[in-house]
């Protein structure tokens, strides 16, 4: 009994590859569906079909070295780092308060660097800096928040960080960071009736900006059966219909990479918040499968990280991370499917869009830093490389001996 309870609490590297590969594979499969969905919108603007593809692929370049950075980064450096991490965010969004701010579909969520010259969206930073503190601030009380007073800084870090989203008006990334403060506030033991106070002033609050905002509220007639919009019809299911022709016309295997029909103007958003519909339409149902397998393997990883870490900041940030992973890909894949109203928040890996693929993929090098520094886990993947190497050798040594 005793040596199976120390090899079942033994820490497995299984983690770790399966967010690393499901990662990369994404990110790959994300690489070539902008390369197929920008070519005509590039073209249309520049002298080369591949320009937004090229800009997309440069970020990954960085968002990969990033990545490999943060994931060589000791637990501790991320947690010292938490709140410098949140409140560079933060600055970075005050610059809409300056003159630096960038509208976008109605939305002002951009703002303009001003040494870079280039546009960034604030929010998807923010995700990443707000969880770091949320879990730094969370952790010494958790299973302890018994008391306003416990939540205070919590409460600071989440209040702010959705309020500098909502001055955007980009409701769907508020949503998204709602959706991770509760995770995490439940898994750091929230009680009930705390917990219940705070989705009840989550629902008034969106229920104000949606009543605030008449566009919200035809987005939400329109999907609703039976319900009729009026002279609205048109313009509000204008792209869930087009999605839902890019699915159909893409059928079992699809039309081919980079025979989309869609891409040609007639489904706005193609490159970003609706390449699943391209994804669909070019590559089919198997396509859409494999997509939905990755996330799902991805998930898996994480849910597994949770469960063989110990130390209750890396649980939090875990628990931060795989909820604004996974659940915008939920959000973001119902959306496309036509089975929720349309929200405006991309996919991750596979969106272009470089704010959002820079922040998803130093996210997944922080997971990987918290699957290193797990105590055993480091040994494991070193056993693990070392016999990868040892079977590379052999298999080296007897092609050499081949005739």
């Amino acid at each position: 009994m005793t040596s199976t309870r120390r090899l079942s609490t033994t820490p497995s590297p299984a983690p770790f590859y399966l967010i690393l590969s499901s990662s990369l594979v994404l990110l790959i499969l994300g690489f070539v569906m902008v390369l197929s969905a920008t070519t005509v919108t590039s073209l249309s603007r520049t002298d080369s079909p591949y320009s937004d593809a090229v800009t997309h692929g440069m970020i990954a370049v960085v968002a990969l070295v990033l990545a490999a950075i943060v994931a060589a980064m000791p637990v501790e450096w991320l947690r010292r780092l938490s709140l410098v991490a949140m409140l560079l965010t933060w600055a970075i969004a005050s610059l809409r308060f300056f003159g630096f701010t960038l509208e976008a579909a109605g939305n002002e969520a951009w703002v303009l660097l001003p040494i870079i010259h280039r546009p960034v969206q604030p929010s998807e930073f923010m995700k990443l800096g707000m969880i770091l503190y949320l879990a730094a601030s969370l952790a010494p009380n958790v299973g302890q928040l018994t008391t306003w007073q416990r939540l205070a800084g919590p409460f600071v870090a989440a209040a702010g960080s959705v309020l500098f989203v909502m001055l955007g008006g980009d409701l769907g990334t508020a949503l998204i960071f709602w959706l991770i403060i509760m995770a995490m506030l439940l898994r750091a033991g929230l009680p009930r009736w705390m917990l219940a106070v705070l989705l009840g002033a989550t629902v008034i609050g969106v229920g104000y900006e949606i009543f605030d905002n008449p566009t919200r509220i035809l987005r939400i007639m329109s999907f609703l059966p039976g319900v009729d919009v009026g002279d609205h019809a048109d313009r509000l299911t204008y792209q869930p219909m087009h999605a839902e022709w890019a699915f159909g016309t893409g059928g079992l295997f699809g039309v081919g990479l980079g025979a989309s029909r869609e891409k040609w103007f007639y489904l706005p958003a193609a490159d970003n918040d609706y390449i699943l519909a391209i994804i669909g339409e070019e590559l089919g149902l198997v396509g859409t499968t494999v997509v939905l397998i990755l996330f799902a393997v991805l998930a898996i990883g994480i849910a597994q990280l949770y469960e063989q870490l110990s130390d209750p900041f890396s649980r939090l940030v875990t628990v931060g991370i795989g909820t604004w992973i996974i659940g915008q890909a939920l959000v973001n894949i119902l959306v496309a499917l036509g089975l929720g109203p349309v929200v405006g928040v991309p996919l991750p890996f596979l969106s272009s869009g470089g704010s959002s693929l820079l922040s998803t993929i130093v996210a997944i090098g922080v997971l990987l830093s918290l699957a290193r520094s797990e105590p055993g886990t480091r040994s494991s993947l070193s056993q693990s490389a070392s016999a990868a190497r040892r079977s590379m050798s052999v298999i080296a040594s007897r092609v050499r001996r081949s005739p």
